[in-house]
């Protein structure tokens, strides 16, 4: 126990070698634009919310809206860890420091599982919106775009930012003509949206559960869940003790609106029930408008999945660099993943998490959808304790943002996500729990036994300043 709930210690800079550091280079902006391209909303909306729609109907909006909500609280907690703790290591970095070594390794592990399996499963919706141009199976559309996107990570990271920017413009776009085109076209009233009902395969209708739409809210909250990645530039962010917390919750502001007024739309406009629970968007903004308009929204949803691919890869590669600054392998696997490239990106980190992510691309993606939404609610649920746990010892008087409504905010937090884990599907479980499990014997026979030399989380010297 005393490794999971041991009092926090401010870290002191680390003595020794000096660990490559990544500049300080990024403002509120242009994390926000990074942060919001690894949201995707435009891809999001088109790639994950079918999905919601063929299982919830009508309720879909609800439950992202009720999701959107958690996340409002579970953005708090980050903001204020993430200005406690400005780290690359992101959630693993703030819940070992507040929680303890063992706590910030399961983190790891569920962040690592999130930050590999998102990427192709956004990527892999690429081949259905490249369809008035070209017709390509999705595993090789998603491997594709997960290569290109790696190649795009070696970059330099503020030529980056100019370029998602480009792109999220034109997602937003996308997501204001479905919008539009949705409300313009209703169908029903706004009733439809709290009056729960699906299209069943043999013609009829039936009512979503609350138990149905319990289960749901593991999706919907790996709808917004990339607002959270914004901790993971905090060490490239100026002046991160003010920016992280703007950063998160600016993101996470226009990431719901962007993603929850088209899905209203859509709900009331779609010509009837079986369309809406098909989820075919693609169809209904045809139907809406003409092929041209169809053509244009698909083509800036691939613009949007390429570009998110991008963003992911940089953001998700910091994941591994700053595991391997805090020495959680092996000395060859540390030394090749804290090497920076010619353009300041860790390159060996950044290969890691893409070329193996184009791989993922051809695993049945309803189990790659299951478990991210088991991992995203376990990771948010154990940097809820962190943040329980974050005003104690040193950390009681740090300058930070601190969250409004603490402790009940995490408590809260706490017991609605547990109880959410609660309601998913068995199978899910049972693939994130074997996953964790082989990672808590590394910790025991590996990292713990070398608690001296291993798996030292550090921050950067300048956070203290």
């Amino acid at each position: 126990m005393t490794d999971t709930l041991s009092a926090p210690q401010a870290l002191a800079p680390a003595t020794g070698p000096t660990p490559q550091k990544l500049k300080r280079s990024i403002g509120v902006v242009g994390g926000t634009l990074l942060t919001l391209s690894c949201v995707t909303p435009a891809s999001t909306l088109f790639v994950v919310v079918p999905d919601l729609f063929s299982s919830l109907g009508t309720y879909t909006a609800l439950t992202i809206a009720i999701g959107s909500l958690l996340c409002i609280a579970v953005a708090f907690c980050y903001s204020e860890l993430g200005t406690l703790i400005p780290s690359a290591g992101g959630e693993y970095a703030m819940v070992s420091t507040m929680a303890g070594r063992l706590a910030g390794w399961l983190v790891f592990v569920l962040s690592l599982l999130v930050v590999m399996i998102v990427p192709p499963v956004i990527a892999m919706g690429t081949a259905d919106y490249l369809a008035p141009v070209v017709h390509i199976p999705a595993p090789v559309a998603g491997a594709g775009v997960m290569l290109l996107a790696t190649l795009a990570g070696l970059l330099d990271l503020r030529a980056n930012a100019w370029i998602t920017g480009i792109f999220l413009v034109l997602e937003v776009i996308a997501a204001a003509v479905v919008a539009v085109l949705g409300f313009a076209h209703s169908e029903r009233g706004a009733s439809a949206l709290v009056h729960g009902s699906v299209a069943q395969p043999d013609g009829g209708t039936s009512n979503v559960t609350a138990m149905m739409v319990i289960s749901g809210l593991a999706i919907a909250l790996f709808i917004t869940q990339g607002f959270s990645t914004a901790v993971y530039l905090s060490e490239e962010l100026e002046n991160p003790r003010r920016n992280v917390a703007r950063t998160v919750l600016a993101t996470l502001a226009i990431s719901t609106a962007v993603i929850l007024v088209p899905v209203i739309a859509i709900t009331l406009g779609a010509p009837d029930l079986e369309a809406l629970t098909s989820g075919d968007l693609n169809a209904m903004v045809a139907a809406w408008s003409n092929s041209a308009v169809g053509t244009f929204v698909s083509l800036c949803v691939a613009l949007a999945i390429i570009n998110a691919g991008i963003v992911m890869v940089i953001q998700n590669s910091r994941v591994l660099f700053a595991s391997a600054r805090d020495k959680a392998w092996p000395a060859p696997v540390n030394h090749a993943l804290s090497r920076l490239g010619r353009f300041g990106s860790p390159w060996v980190a950044t290969l890691i998490v893409g070329v193996p992510g184009a791989a993922l691309c051809f695993v049945n993606l309803d189990t790659l959808y299951g478990v991210t939404g088991v991992s995203v609610t376990a990771m948010y649920l154990l940097v809820a304790v962190a943040a329980l746990l974050c005003r104690r010892g040193a950390h009681r008087e740090a300058p930070a943002w601190r969250m409004p409504l603490w402790p009940a905010v995490p408590v809260l937090l706490i017991v609605v996500l547990g109880y959410i884990l609660t309601q998913q599907e068995t199978e899910y479980l049972l693939w994130t729990g074997g996953i964790t499990a082989v990672a808590m014997l590394y910790w025991a026979f590996y990292l713990r036994p070398r608690k001296e030399t291993h798996w030292t989380v550090s921050i950067p010297e300048d956070a203290w300043a």
